[in-house]
């Protein structure tokens, strides 16, 4: 099992609790993003994903609150 996780930020029109959000690892070597997933192929095509990775669609708040944060 990996580092226990903490949250950093999260969508800030949140209404419901499980929307997307910045995760980091409790010894801050790795980061996890939760979002919604991509499904457009046009896209998914652009990105190129090597087997066994994804990507994550999120609101540029959750990132932009983390690093107003930590300026």
């Amino acid at each position: 099992m990996g580092a226990p996780l903490r949250k950093l930020s999260g969508d800030p029109d949140c209404k419901n609790g499980t929307c997307p959000t910045l995760w980091g690892t409790a010894d801050g070597k790795e980061y996890v993003v939760q979002g919604y997933v991509i499904n457009d192929p046009e896209r998914l095509a652009q990105l190129d994903l090597p087997e066994g990775e994804t990507a994550v669609m999120v609101p540029a708040a959750v990132l932009e609150e983390y690093f107003r944060a930590h300026r």
